[in-house]
Formats: C-alpha cells, structure tokens, sequence
C-alpha cells in the first residue's frame, strides 16, 4: 500500500519528543512521494514542521485509530511499535485503572502503588476456570492458563516473573501462589497450601529490604516449585534462591534499611522473651541506622514480626529454634557495634570489656578472648609453618563485617532449607508449577558484581523467552497452514558467550582470583587484551582503565572492576569460623549454621608478608595442608550452575512470562513516566515481543469476525454461502498486494497496518452512508418544515386580515364611545371641582370661626382665673396682717403677768419667814380641819359630778381638738397654697407674656405646619399605599410559607412513612440474615457429616481390599442424617465391623494400626464436635432459662399493673353504682312528676330490668372470680410437676453410672433420649400454654382498657347533654354494657363446656383403651393391632368397606420394602405425569397415622428416620438430577405441611374441613420431626439450588454477553493473540433462547411435582439472581464488553427475561429486583456521559450499583465505532466525588455463592386423604386402607 495512501490530511502520526519519548500530531497536508518535510499540527494546535532524515527517508509512525486504543492486548493494535505500545499502556493504566495488559503471550504488570479491590476470593472464583481470554488481563489468568495447562497437557509450568526494583515482582509472585492455593486445596489434611503461603512473610522478613525505589524490595531471587498430586491439588512446595545481597547486612545507602527482620527485632525489644537479646532502637546499631530510615510510613514492624514468628510456628520451627535465630540475629547487630581502635599503623586493638562484643558472646556462646583476638589478627600458614598476623584497622573492619555477612548468608540458607522441609511433599508428586521471581535487568551510575550477575541471568532469560516466542509463532503458523518465513530477532547468544563462554568474563575471573596477587586491575587489562578487538559487544570506556562496557540486550551497562574479585571469592577468616564452630550456645544453633564448613581461606593460596608477624611453634597438619590445596568454588561460578540448573528446569517446563513495570521513580499512585516506562519496556523484552510479531502477521481474524466486522463492504453480491470465500473475495478486492495478508485454515493473517487501512475503510463506509442519512433525513425534515411554514403563513394571513377588520370596527365603536364618555367625564370633573372649593370654603369659614371663638374663651377664662387669684392672696395677706396683731398682744399680756407674779412670790416668801404668821396660821386649826373635812366630803362629791362633766368635756374636748387640728392643718396647706400661688403669680403673669409671644409666633408657623402636613398627608397616603403592598407581599411570603410548611409536614409524613419502610425492610433483613446463618450453619453441619461420611467410607474401602493403600472416593453429597438416627447408626457400624473382622486380619498390621489410629481421631473429633454441640445446646437452655426468668420477672410487673389498673376500675365501679343508687333514689323522689317522668310505671320497669341485669352482673363476675382461681391453681400444680419431673434427672444419671455391662449402658443412654424428648415435649407444651393465658390475659388487658376509654368518652358525652337527656343515654350505655358483658360471659360458658365434652370424650377413649389393654394381657401377648381391632371388630367391619378414615396399615417387616419402593426405586418423571402430585408424601403420612392411631411409637420413629435416612441417599445418589432433586422438594414440603395440617395445632386447622379435622393425630406431638424434616427440605432445596447453578453457568455469559440477540448492533472488534469467545452464535454456543427453554423445563417441571407456589418463587428468585450476578461479574472483568451496544444487547435480553416472568405470573415473586444491578449497567453503559447533569442522573439512576462498580463500568467503557467517545477522567472523578457519601461495601463483585434463605410457608391441602387411591404400579400391594 502506498504511503500516500496512509499520509493522508488529518491523518495522525507520532513523533520523537524529550520529554514525553513519543508525542502525538496530524497531518495538515497530504504527503507526496518526494517530499522531504511533513507539515503537522501538535495536539497544543500548534504548526512544526517534520523534517525526514534525508538518508532513509523514513516516515513517522503512524497512530492506530482510537476504537484500537486501550486494548486488552498489544497485538491487537494494528500498527505495533513502541509509542503504540507506550500509548496503550499509558491509556490503560492512568485512564481506565487497569494495570495489566496482555502482550502476546506476555502479561505486562504496571506497579499502582495502591491498594486495588482486585484479589479477594470473589475475583479469583471469576476467574477459575476461564479461558484466558475470556476475560480482562490479570495475574490470575496467567495463573489459572498454568493450572490448566498442567492439567491438560500433563507437563510442567512456570511462570516467570520479571522486572525492576519495585515493579511488584513480589506481590505478583505472591498472589500467584494465592490463587494456586485457593483454587486446588490441598491433597493432605496438613494443610499445605497454608504453609506455601505462609512462607512469605518469612522470606520477606529475611530477604526483603526497604530501597529507594521499593519500600519492600526482594534482594535474592527465588525459584518455588509447587507440587501438585494427579487430581492437582497441592501436595507441598519447594524453594531455591540465587544471589542474596549480603552486603545489605553491612552497609545500606542513604533513604534505605537493612533487612526487615532486624528492625522487627528492635521494634520488639520491650517484650520479656527478647530481654535476653539486650536490643533497643534501631538507631542504636550500626547495621541498621546507616540509611538514616529505619521506618517505613504504615508499616508497624512489630506486628509483622508477630506475623513472622506465626509463620515460622506454621512451618514447624518450634520456640527454641526461633529463640535461636533471634539470638544469632541480634549477635549481628551486636558484631556490628564492636569498636575497633587502632594501636600503630599495621595493628589495631579492641578495648576490653566492649558491652557490644560481650552481648555477642553471650549470644552464640563463645568466649570474649578468642573473638577478640581473631577479630584483630590473622592466621598465615607456609609450607612449615604457621604465623599470626595482626591487623590494620581497616581490615579487621572488614573481616568483622565478611563475618556478619558470613553468618547471615548461613542463617538465610538454613531457614531456606527448614522452610523446603516444611512445604515437602508427603505424598507423591504427579506434576509442579514453578514461580520464578528474579530480579530485572539493572543499571546504575555505579554498577558492580551484583549487577553483572543480574544481568548476566537476565541475558539467559531473555534467550529463553525469544526462543519461546519464536517457537509459539512458528507453530501458529504451521497450523494454519500457511507459508512463513524466518524471522529475523535479536539473538543475544554472543552476549551469553562474552560471559561464560572460554576465556570470557567469568572464565577470566576465577582465574584471575587464584592467581597469587591477582588484582582487580590486572583483571581489567586482561579483559582488555582477550575481548576488545575479538568482540564488538565489548568495549573500554574513553576515560577509565578499570571498567569496561558490554552491550546488553537491552542497553549499554558500564561495569566498574573495583571489588569484583573480593566479592568473588567472598572469603572470611579461618579462625573466626573456629571459634564459631567451639559454640556452646544453648540452642545449639550456631554449630549446626557452621557444621558443613569447609574450610574459609582464601582460595588463592596466598603467601605471607613479612611485616609484624608473630611465629607460632606449631607444627602444620598434613591433612589440613592437603586440603588447602583445594578451593572452594567461586561465586560467579556458583551463580553460573544454579543459573545453568535454572534454565533446564524452565525449559522442561511450557513458561509464562509476567513483566513487571514501574511507572515512576517516586512511589506515586496512579502516576506514569514515559521515559522510565520506555526503558523497562525495552530491557524486559515486550518491545522485543512486538517486534517479532510486527515481522509476521501480528492481526489474526477468524472468517466468521471478519465478515461480521467488515460486512458494510460487502455488496449483496459478493455475499455467498461459503463464508470463508466470500472473505477471500472481498480482501482480494479491498487489499491488491497479496503479500499484505495469507488465508490460513481458520484464520486470515495480516501485515502490520492492515487492519487499520481495513478500519478506515469500514469508517469511511460508515461515514458516507451516515451522510447519506443524514442528507436524506435533513432534505425529508426541511421539505416537512417548508409546508408546515407555508400552511403555517397561510393561516397567520387569513387570521391576520380578519383580526385588522374586527380591530377597525372595534376602533370605530371606541371612538364614538370615547366621546360620550368626555362628555360625562368633563361633566362630572367640573362639578367634582366646584363641590371641592365650596366644600373648602366652608372649612376654612368653621376653622376661621372655631379659631376667634376659643381665643375669646380664652381670653376670658384667663381673667377670672386672675380674679380668683387675686382674692387668694388679699384673704392671705389679711389673715397674715392680723396672725402678727395677735401674736404680739398675747406676748405682751404674758410679760406683765408674769412680772406681777414675781412681785406676789416675793411677797409670799417673806411672809412665810416670819414666826407671827406661823402662829397666826395654826391658830385655830381644828376648827379649820373640821371645815375642812366637811369641804373635803363636798368637794368630793362635786369631784364627782365634776369628774363626770370633765369626762365628758375630754370627749367633746377631744372631738373638738381634733377638729381644730384637721382645720389647723387645712390652714396651713391653705397658706403653704397661697404662698405657692403667689410665688406662680408672678411667674403665671410672666409665662402669660410669654405666651402672647409665642402665640403670634404659633400663629405664624400655623400656616407652615399645614403645608407640612398636607405635604406630610401625601407621604402617609404614599406610604400607606407601599405599605398594602408591603402586606400583599407578606401575605404571599405567608401564602409561601404555609405552603412550605404543608409541604414539609408533607415530606415528613413522607419521610415518616420511608422511615417506617425502611424500619420494616431493616427488620425483614434481619430475618433473612438470621433464616440464612442458620441454613448456613446447617450446610456446614451437613459438610462435617459428609467429611465424616467419606472418612468412613475410606475406611470402609481400606479394610476391604487386600493390599495394603489409602484410596479415596469422591463425594459430592452426604448424608445429613439427624439425631434420632444415631442408634441404628451405631448398630449397623458394630454390624459392620463384626462382619469385617476375618478380612480385617488378613491385612497389614501398619496399616490397620494406622487406621485404628485414624478411627480413634476421628471419633475423639466426632465427640468433641458432640461435646461442642452439647455445650451449645446448654449455652441455649441457660439463655433460655435466663430469658424466661426476665419474661416472669416481666410478666410479674405487668400483673401488677393490670392488678392495680383492675382495682382503679373497681373502685370507678363502685362510684358508678353510687352515683347509679342516688340516680335511682331521686327518680323515686320525683315521682309525682308525670307519668311519662321518672317513677311512671314504665320507668320502673325499666329499674327493674336494670336492677336485675345489675344481679346478673355480679353473679358472672363471681363465676369469673371462680375460674381465674382454678386457672392459678391448675398453673401451680403444673409448676409442681416440672420441679418435680426436673429432679428425677439427676436420678437418672445416677442410675446410669451404676450400670455396668455395655447393654446396660445403651439402654439407659436410649432411655435417657426418650425421658429428655419427653420432658422436652412436656415443656413445649406448658410453655405453649403459658403463651396462650399470657395472650388471654393480655386481650382481657386490652378490653378493660378499651372500656375505660368508652366510659370516659361516655362520661364526657354525657356531661355535655342537658340532665335528662343524660339520664337517658347512661341508662342506655349502662344496658349495653350489661348486655355485652353478658354475652361475652355466655360464649365464655359455652367455651367452656366445648371443652368439658372434648375432655370427657377423650377420658371415655382412654378408660376404654385401658380396660382394651388390660383384656389383652390377660388374654396372652398378642400384638397392638389385635388389641385394637378385637374388641370393635363385629361392629367396625361394615364401616369399614363404607367408610375410609384416610391410614395405611403395614406390617413391621414391611417397613424396608416400603421404602424401597416408594423411594429408591421409584422414578420420578412417571409419577409427575401419571399420578396426582406429591403422592409418596401422602402415601407416607397415611401409614404414619395409622402408626400414631395403634399409639406405636417405635413404629413411628423408625418409619420416620428411614423416609429421612432413604431420601437423603437417594439425593447422594442421583443429586445432579434435576428432577429428582425437585420432586423429593415438593414430597418433603408436602409431608411437612400434612404434619401441619393434621397435627391438631388451632393455628393449622383453620382451613380444613370437619372431616380432615377427625384425621388429625391423636397421640404423638411431633413437632421435633417438623423441624428435622424442614431442615432436610432446606438441604434438598439447596442441593436444588447448586444443579440448577451446575445447569445455568455454562450457559449465562455466552447467553447474556457474548451471544448478539439482536444481530449487527455490535461490531467485533480484532481481539490479538488471546482469542476470545465469538459473540457470533456458532454450533453448539449457548443463546437467550437456551436461558429460556432451560427455564422453561426447570418451571414445568417444578410445577407437575406440585411445587409450592410460594417456593416456585424463591427457585425463580434464586435463579434470576445467578443469572444477573454472573453476567454482571463477567461486565466487570471483560473490558470488549462495555460498549453502548453491549448496553442494548443486555437490556434486550433482561426484557426478554422479564417477559418470562410475566407469562408465568412470576413478577411478584422478586426476581425483577435481583436483575436491578445488571439493568443498572446496561443503562449505565447507555446513557450520556459528559456534563454535571449527567453524573447527577447516573447517581440517582445506579442507586443499586455499588460506588467501584459504577467507576468500574466507566473506566471499562470502550467505544466500539469511532462516532463513540470515551469517558473523560473528570467525569469520572465527579463521580466518585458525588458518590463519596454513600456507605456500602467496597466489593466489586457480587457474591455469586449467596443462596437467599428459604422458607416454607403453609400450604395446606384440600386432597381428602381416604379418597386417595394407591395406584399398581408402585408394587405397594402389602398396604391394607383402614
């Protein structure tokens, strides 16, 4: 093809770039032959012009087009070469999340640096058993492709893994032996595959270290071979490593640690068990603070320490060993603390007492002088003697540190080899596959030994793998028949022949180091003179004479020759392993690291100096001088064998490669750098991949893709029956050179770029046609628009027209309307103006007026105000005048009185002085006194009458006083007043002028106020006017806002409800969870029983074949059998080993130790499992008891408060028929009122009905009193009888350890079951009695409450009604209430009396059962039938031919052959059709009727446990029948529910008729059997479950997925090397119709067993799930599926699913809702996805998808035809922003294993029993009807 074909206009090609290595442009202009410069267009928009390099004229590679982009596999890319590979990866790894990538038989693995949800078990049971590919790349699909392989083939695998530092080899490595131990199990019960897993921390620990690129670096490589047995399941393992990096021990660069081990040391130092190790932080060593970072970020080293010391307990290394290895480790960190001084220049000293060195000592148990002294000196032997030199301090340095290496190289190997013994394989080995984790090509800034040796295994893998490809094509080729070429690929044997051959690297090497003074220089000049003109891939760099230079396969890698030798002949001294050797360490540890020790000198051979020797007198022995002679071997010579080992061992074996990538230098998530990428890619050898198949013809297409593919290029006559030539027609037409492409037999090969031009094509196909659609439609859509326009204008115009006319008349009409209205309008505004101004005019005259006239008043009310004023203080000023006139008078009189006082004292003094004037004065006395006397009796009668006017004065006096002192104190506030009204006076007058003043000033701003407040008037109205629209606001906000509320009480409603629903789901979940961990438990139990069934078997098998071997029988299903079987179990095992004794003794003696051995554990794992059980079962009675103690306690608490609610409406009682006597009393009272009044004759009648309904009333509630007696009592004595049949336990196990003989023992245990299941079934009696008076008791609660609540409501009714009317409606309420309280006492009587009868009844049959008993024995031992039929049978025999009671009477001996029968041999698909549905279980239950009708309960319980026993075999026997296994589902249901139905329970007899009520059973409760045949339904429902699943898988994914139902939606896109399966329906794949006819069969066959309607629904349920689950997972892992198209395709196919539900009448039954997820996908797959607006609709749309599968499905979405665009990375992180809140799990996919919990509701069935006809051709004859 042209390239002017190819470099067309918008055509893309890549160019070279710095910084990215490729960048993506376009063509702006075509190119011409010729040219020598492309005009391209950067993706920036930016022009550059591309110069053509002038010598090759090579053209830029062209871009494959975008539908190839994000490929699953990099052969699938047209155009291959390296930006088309970078640019896939890239789109894959930093666009979609995916980190693998196929590449021809190569899995590309890029390091995400993150934790990724990809390898849970969910993932590893997706991919089991797939084609690898069938889905998306992953590291399990190489594993299971290994698996399968080994299997298929019967050969050996390997899978090699490869890459840099911190690529993820480790963890890839890892999780393949995860998956391998997952997937096979192990073929022991030891457990192997744990241990092979187990291996890993321990090798970690001890092999792993943090480095700058790695936080957790594997610094060996290593080689695991899993062995597996011939049914491949893992037998044990085997490990071999290669080059550890030892000087890891010693010196660790910056940013990085030692290993792990050492730092999970310090970190748990604290503990007590390490004490003894004198450890502390890490800081504190040497050996592990060099690299300044001994924490890794997340990473506790003490826990993984934990993990490792788990590990090593796994694996077998007891405590003492690990102390051991803890000790020697800590020894090293210790080694590396010893200080070394210097003494002089050629000698050094260790000072003594050093605390480190002493630690180590004590830690492997030498002594302190002799590690002293040979780590500063030397032994030098000579031909006759021997010297000991001492040492610089340098090299004592150095010699400590070769120790330490020396010892933990030792250590490693011997935890190596304990690991390999652990993981041996204990049976034999059939085949292995080996997991390869070695370490990628390298190359630094300084490259040593280690590097070399690297790289030096890396060129022998790379030969390997090319060699392996090449092979792979080859064959391809061969098979299809085509013709091939050789392929021209990289061979780097010259590389592999520079290095091991004669005389090469290593050659020179070895020889250099036995050489006497061989050097690293001397080695470099002989590389030099051998292989630098010899050898072009070896070189000498300009600038250095000790390196030199060897172009790899992968790149150029300078080798620096300084410590090659040292680290070659790895040597250590003599003397220090000696004394290591003299260890008396207490775990003898050391001495067995060190027991293969040869000997540790140089293997050179060396002579001793001459400088600061001591001689020693000691004689050499001959035979250590013989053996110094022989060398040990050297490294590069071990590394070379065990590589040499290695290559054998994977070229016996078919290898897959796994490349490990690592995006980027710094450790980012997520993060891709192009040039380290780049780099990797071409030292791993994918590059190298793609550019063999790049030389062939790298795009395969099968004739079928191809022609569904490009059928659009067809024409219709090119199309032909044979598709395969109708291909070869059109390619011949399409592509003219024939060397572009080659028919093969099955495929059609093409040459790079092919598929591409062929893309193109079909695009511009599809283009062209798109625009002639388009053409077609818009030409259709603007015709359609022109006539709607025109008929649209016509309208307008016609309608136009009309509305000018209409608007003139109308215009017309206005104008002369318009001047009557002026008229009456000027009219009305003239006079509306003149009645304005009159009206004015007549305001301002009133205001004018009311003005002058309140002035004058005022005028006037102001001078007689001041007259008044005046008079006030004239009168005041006058009572002040004459108050001073009379003051001053009375002052005056009181002087002169007061001095004419003074003149008569002073008289009467001097008189009184004289002695003629005493004399004077007696003379005369008695006369005197005599007078006086007589006027003292008269002055004291006039005392007395004076005394009386002097009281009565005081009175008026007083009266009087008080009087004067109110009119006093008036007068002083009348002249306080007027002193205050003449001070306001004066201020009156002077606020009178000021009020004049201000008047005309008033006056004045009168006229201003009234222009403000018109002016102030506007602004109110103005306001007023805002303010109502203010309020019309308000008014709407309150509008709004009432709205909102009810919207809000709405929504809370709402949500109240939701709240509710989801309450209930929440609790309905619950139960579901619950109903599925019992039946989870159950399946658990029935799998222990199948272990121990096949355990029995196996030895059943073993002790019956004549050699001596261990075989095992697969079984796929065991028997559940249940706790009433154990007896005959037990019975038929001692059958057994009775019967088996004489074989027995012909066997081996081993082996029947071994398995008596083997018997014995497993019975002593069958008792503990009995004894768990019964500690269970007693942990249950102890909750129980527990739980009914609190319901007593409870119950207690409530009678209480019933007790004391009953008193409340006793004494509310009492108050009624109170108020009811007053009632009755002032009815009587009033009886004068009137006839029709209360106390009319009849009004008294109706008293006397009331009165006697009163008597009534108290007579039924002494009968009520009476009956709650009896029931307290009969409740007591019931309590009595379980205490006392609760002691007779202890008895019984008393008695039991006073038997002796072993049938003693077996009866009491039989005896002991039966007593228990009675006092159980006893118990579930009382307990449901209990229960029931606890729900009467509570009803009667309920009553009296609702009651209470009536007569309040009643006593508020009646309180509101006038006094008559409420006379009347008490009277009326009190008789209803009677009334109902009467016929509720009648039912309870008649109640009552039923119950009588039926006891009394039941006592006649007993008493007449008894004396039937009792004739019997008198009358000899005859069976339970005789005694039952003799006595009734004269008058029974006519009934009988008349009238069957539904049973069915068998002999005992007839058992076996009944269930023979009616079970074993019994075919279902003749019973499904011919008999009427679920005949065996009515057969069944009628003999079981007739068992419970004779009261036989050994007949019972036998006939039971073998219908149990039988159909659990018969599932184990034919179990992978789908019929069978529906039809004993629908007998067990139907069985259970005739055990309902007939069981005599109120709760299960509500439907049925009087005549299957009289069949119920009479006299064994056999509750119990329900429960076990309910779990055995549940068995058979899952067993069900699992061969429907068995059915439908293979079908599901090619069905809903692959298969295209609407055909030519989806195109095929090319799929590279790793074919997967057609979409295209060939022969023999699987459609939706399959699905369907399968369903279809599953659902009629369901049906003509008789099914459970309500079951059928959970099977459907069950199976609509599976379907929607497997094909979901399978979206998620296979990214060709989703597309828009896939989308379509499954939303087709689920509508055709839901069709089917709804022509069976199933769409209720929830199946539609488990396909939710799936149709969520689809729709997800569908709709847009580009703005904001759509990631909000998606996460409303994919509420049942979880937060992964939604980013899951975006990041998988893959257009398939150009007009599609991929979803943008911000789309999908907007997603996952809006999803953030969601909480759910982080599971990617669904739990394909989850089985919905079943239930079996009741159904019961209106099949009389006795019109049942057993039909001849179940051989049932021996059944006789009764």
């Amino acid at each position: 093809m042209a390239a002017s074909e190819l470099y067309t206009k918008f055509a893309r090609v890549w160019i070279p770039d710095a910084e990215e290595v490729w960048k993506s442009a376009e063509l702006s202009k075509d190119y011409k032959n010729g040219d020598t410069s492309l005009q391209l267009l950067l993706e920036d928009r930016t022009n550059i012009e591309y110069k053509l390099d002038p010598k090759t004229k090579n053209l830029p590679y062209l871009r494959n087009p975008d539908i190839l982009v994000g490929e699953n596999d990099l052969t699938a890319l047209s155009y291959l070469h390296e930006p088309a590979v970078l640019h896939n990866l890239k789109v894959r790894f930093i666009d979609s999340k995916l980190i693998y990538t196929y590449c021809g038989i190569v899995l590309v693995a890029i390091n995400p640096y993150e934790m990724l949800p990809i390898y849970g078990t969910d993932i590893i049971n997706a991919y089991s058993g797939q084609n690898m590919g069938d889905m998306d790349p992953h590291i399990f699909a190489v594993a299971e492709e290994a698996y399968k392989q080994m299997a298929r083939d019967e050969r050996n695998q390997s899978i090699i893994v490869s890459g840099e530092s911190g690529a993820g080899k480790t963890v890839s490595a890892k999780y393949a032996m995860r998956y391998f131990a997952t997937v096979s199990g192990s073929a022991t019960e030891a457990n192997i595959e744990e241990k092979v897993l187990a291996s890993n921390p321990i090798m970690e620990a001890i092999g792993n270290a943090k480095t700058t690129r790695n936080d957790n670096s594997s610094r060996f490589g290593k080689y695991i071979e899993i062995g597996f047995d011939n049914r491949y399941r893992i037998t044990g393992a085997n490990m071999r490593t290669y080059l550890l990096e030892k000087s890891r021990v010693v010196f660790q660069a910056d940013d990085e640690r030692n290993y792990h081990i050492f730092y999970q040391l310090c970190a748990s130092s604290h503990l007590p068990e390490f004490k003894s190790l004198k450890l502390s932080n890490a800081n504190d060593f040497l050996y592990t603070r060099q690299g300044g970072s001994p924490v890794i970020d997340g990473v506790d080293d003490s826990k993984e320490l934990c993990t490792t010391r788990n590990a090593f307990t796994l694996l077998g290394i007891n405590d003492s060993n690990q102390m051991g290895l803890f000790q020697v480790l800590a020894a090293i960190l210790h080694l590396g603390n010893v200080e070394i001084k210097d003494k002089d220049a050629d000698s050094c000293l260790i000072p003594p007492n050093n605390r480190h060195l002493t630690a180590f000592c004590e830690l492997v148990g030498v002594t302190y002088q002799d590690m002293a002294q040979w780590l500063s000196h030397k032994k030098l032997k000579t031909a006759t003697e021997t010297y000991i030199k001492p040492l610089p301090r340098l090299q004592a340095t150095n010699a400590r540190d070769a120790l330490s290496k020396h010892i933990y190289a030792k250590l490693f190997n011997w935890i190596v080899e304990h690991v390999n013994k652990a993981l041996i394989a204990s049976v034999k080995q059939h085949s292995f596959i080996g997991v390869l984790d070695i370490y990628g090509f390298e190359t630094f800034e300084v490259n040593s030994f280690e590097q070399f040796c690297i790289n030096y295994a890396n060129e022998k893998l790379q030969q390997q793998f090319n060699m392996h490809v090449f092979k792979l094509e080859q064959e391809e080729y061969m098979r299809e028949q085509i013709p091939w070429t050789l392929i021209d690929f990289y061979d780097n044997q010259p590389c592999i022949n520079l290095i091991e051959a004669k005389m090469g690297v290593l050659d020179l090497l070895d020889e250099e180091c036995k050489m006497p003074k061989g050097s690293d220089d001397s080695w470099a000049q002989k590389l030099y003179n051998t292989h630098l003109k010899t050898c072009s891939l070896f070189e000498k760099p300009r600038m250095s004479n000790r390196a030199f230079i060897i172009q790899h396969f992968a790149d150029k890698v300078e080798y620096q020759c300084e410590g090659f030798l040292e680290k070659n002949k790895d040597t250590v001294n003599e003397e220090q392993i000696n004394v290591l050797k003299a260890s008396k360490q207490k775990f003898d540890l050391l001495v067995e690291l060190f027991q293969d020790e040869g000997k540790a000198s140089s293997p050179t051979g060396q002579a001793p100096g001459t400088g600061g020797r001591t001689r020693l007198s000691i004689k050499p022995d001959k035979s250590r001088q013989s053996s110094s002679r022989e060398h040990k071997m050297t490294v590069g010579c071990q590394f070379r064998n065990s590589l040499q080992m290695l290559m054998e061992t994977l070229n016996a074996t078919t290898p897959h490669y796994v490349r490990c990538i690592k995006p980027n230098d710094f450790k980012l998530a997520f993060s891709f750098d192009p040039k380290r990428a780049v780099q990797q890619l071409r030292a791993c050898g994918v590059l190298e991949t793609i550019r063999i198949s790049a030389a062939g013809f790298p795009s395969r297409w099968t004739y079928q893709e191809f022609f569904s593919r490009y059928r659009v290029l067809m024409k219709q006559k090119d199309v032909l029956p044979d598709k395969k030539l109708t291909c070869r027609n059109v390619l011949e037409k399409l592509v003219q050179d024939q060397d572009k492409y080659q028919f093969g037999k099955t495929k059609i090969f093409f040459r790079a770029g092919q598929v591409a031009y062929l893309e193109k094509l079909r695009a511009d196909k599809l283009r062209a046609a798109c625009i002639r659609i388009q053409k077609t439609i818009r030409c259709w859509l603007a015709r359609k628009r022109y006539l709607r326009q025109r008929s649209a204008a016509i309208t307008i115009q016609r309608f136009t027209r009309g509305y000018q006319a209409r608007c003139l008349a109308k215009f017309m009409r206005r104008t002369q309307a318009a001047t009557i209205i002026q008229k009456y309008q000027r009219m009305y505004v003239e006079r509306k103006r003149y009645r304005q101004k009159q009206a004015a005019a007549l305001a301002m005259q009133t205001i004018l007026r009311a003005y002058m006239a309140r002035q004058k008043y005022q005028a006037l009310l102001r001078e007689h105000k001041a007259v008044i004023i005046q008079k006030h203080v004239r009168g005041w000023l006058a009572r002040c005048w004459y108050k001073r006139c009379l003051h001053a008078i009375v002052y005056l009189q009181c002087c002169i009185r007061r001095m004419r006082a003074k003149r008569e004292l002073k008289k009467l003094k001097i008189e009184a002085r004289s002695v003629e004037h005493f004399k004077k004065l007696n003379k005369g006395m008695e006369n005197k006194i005599m007078q006086l006397q007589r006027k003292i009796d008269e002055q004291n009668k006039d005392n007395r009458s004076i005394s009386e006017r002097l009281l009565s004065l005081e009175s008026s006096y007083a009266a009087e006083s008080e009087r004067m002192r109110g009119e006093l104190g008036r007068l002083r506030g009348a002249e306080e007043e007027a002193k205050s009204k003449a001070i306001q006076v004066s201020s009156l007058l002077e606020e009178l002028e000021k009020l004049r003043r201000e008047l005309s000033v008033t006056q004045q701003e009168k006229k201003t106020i009234e222009d403000w407040a018109q002016t102030y008037r506007d602004e109110m109205e103005k306001m007023v006017s805002e303010l109502k629209d203010q309020n019309g606001l308000l008014k709407k906000d309150k509008d709004d806002l009432n709205r909102m509320i009810q919207e809000q009480s709405q929504q809370m409603t709402e949500k109240m409800t939701r709240a509710i629903a989801e309450e209930t789901q929440q609790l309905e979940t619950d139960l579901n969870e619950e109903r599925s961990r019992y039946q989870n438990l159950l399946t658990e139990h029935l799998r222990l029983e199948e272990k121990y069934d096949d355990l029995k078997e196996e030895i059943a098998l073993s002790s019956n074949v004549s050699k001596p071997g261990h075989r095992r029988t697969d079984s796929t299903h065991s028997s559940n059998e249940s706790e009433y079987t154990y007896n005959s179990e037990y019975t038929e095992l001692e059958e057994g080993s009775r019967a088996g004794d004489e074989v027995i003794r012909g066997i081996d003696t081993s082996l029947t130790l071994k398995l008596q051995k083997r018997l014995t554990e497993l019975e002593q794992e069958k008792q503990s499992l009995r004894d768990e059980l019964e500690n269970k079962e007693e942990q249950f009675q102890r909750a129980r008891a527990r739980d009914d103690a609190e319901f007593k306690k409870a119950r207690g608490a409530e009678l209480e408060y019933e007790s004391l609610k009953r008193q409340e409406l006793e004494s509310e009682n009492k108050k009624l028929k109170r108020d009811l006597g007053e009632m009755r009393q002032s009815l009587l009272g009033d009886a004068a009122a009137g006839t029709g009044a209360p106390g009319s004759p009849a009004y008294k009648v109706l008293l006397d009905q009331l009165n006697a309904a009163c008597e009534e009333l108290e007579v039924r509630k002494e009968e009520v009193l009476i009956l709650r007696s009896q029931l307290v009592s009969q409740k007591e004595a019931m309590h009595h009888k379980d205490e006392k049949e609760t002691m007779t336990e202890p008895s019984v196990y008393a008695d039991v350890s006073k038997l002796k003989d072993t049938d003693e023992l077996k009866q009491a245990y039989i005896g002991l079951k039966d007593t228990n299941r009675l006092l159980e079934h006893q118990l579930q009696t009382q307990r449901r009695s209990y229960d029931n008076e606890v729900e009467v008791l509570r009803g009667e609660l309920q009553n009296v409450k609702e009651e209470n609540n009536r007569q309040q409501q009643l006593l508020a009714q009646n309180l509101q009604l006038p006094p008559e009317a409420r006379i009347e409606a008490s009277l009326q309420h009190e008789i209803t209430r009677l009334t109902n309280e009467n016929l509720d006492l009648m039912e309870q009587l008649e109640k009552q009396d039923r119950t009588i009868r039926k006891l009394k009844k039941q006592l006649k049959v007993y008493s007449k059962r008894i004396g039937e008993m009792g004739a019997g024995q008198t009358e000899g031992q005859t069976s339970p039938g005789q005694m039952v039929e003799e006595p009734i049978h004269p008058v029974n025999i006519p009934r009988r031919e008349k009238d069957f009671q539904g049973m069915l009477e068998y002999k005992k001996e007839d058992e076996l052959k009944l269930v023979k029968n009616l079970i074993l041999e019994l075919k279902p698909r003749g019973v499904a059709v011919n008999l009427i549905p679920g005949l065996p279980a009515y057969i069944l239950f009628m003999c079981l009727r007739h068992a419970d009708y004779v009261n036989d309960d050994q007949k019972v319980r036998t006939l039971l446990t073998s219908t149990i026993n039988t159909i659990k075999k018969i599932l184990k026997k034919r179990g992978d029948d789908f019929e069978t296994v529906s039809f004993w589902l629908a007998n067990t249901c139907r069985f259970l529910h005739c055990l309902k139905q007939y069981s005599g329970d109120e709760a299960f007899m509500k439907h049925n008729t009087s005549r299957q009520n009289e069949h119920c059973l009479s006299n064994f409760d056999l509750a119990e059997y329900r429960q076990v045949i309910s779990d055995l339904a549940i068995q058979i429902y899952q067993q069900l479950i699992k061969c429907m699943e068995n059915i439908l898988q293979p079908m599901i994914v090619s069905a809903m997925l692959e298969h295209e139902t609407i055909q030519g939606v989806s195109g095929v896109k090319p799929t590279g090397l790793r074919k997967r399966t057609s979409s295209i329906a060939d022969e023999g794949t699987y459609t939706l119709d399959s699905i369907l006819r399968q369903l279809n069969a599953f659902h009629s066959t369901m049906c003509q067993h008789g099914t459970d309607p309500e079951l059928i629904k959970q099977v459907v349920r069950q199976q609509f799930y599976i379907i929607g689950a497997v094909t979901l997972n399978n979206l998620l892992l296979r990214k060709d599926m989703c597309s828009w198209s896939k989308g379509m395709q499954i939303r087709y196919n689920v509508s055709q699913l839901e069709e089917w539900l709804r022509d069976k009448g199933l769409m209720t039954c929830g199946a539609k809702e488990t396909l939710e997820p799936l149709i969520q996908a689809a729709q997800l797959l569908q709709v847009k996805k580009k703005t904001d607006e759509d990631a909000e609709a998606i996460c409303f749309m994919c509420h049942a998808l979880t937060t992964a599968q939604i980013v899951k499905i975006l990041n998988l979405y893959t257009p398939v035809n150009e007009f599609e665009e991929r979803v943008s990375i911000t789309f999908i992180r907007t997603i996952q922003t809006r999803l953030r809140d969601r909480c759910e799990s982080p599971q990617l996919l669904m739990d394909t294993k989850m089985i919905y919990p079943v239930t079996f509701p009741f159904n019961p069935s209106s099949l009389a029993l006795e019109t049942i006809q057993i039909p001849s051709s179940l051989n049932l004859g021996f059944l006789t009807r009764v």
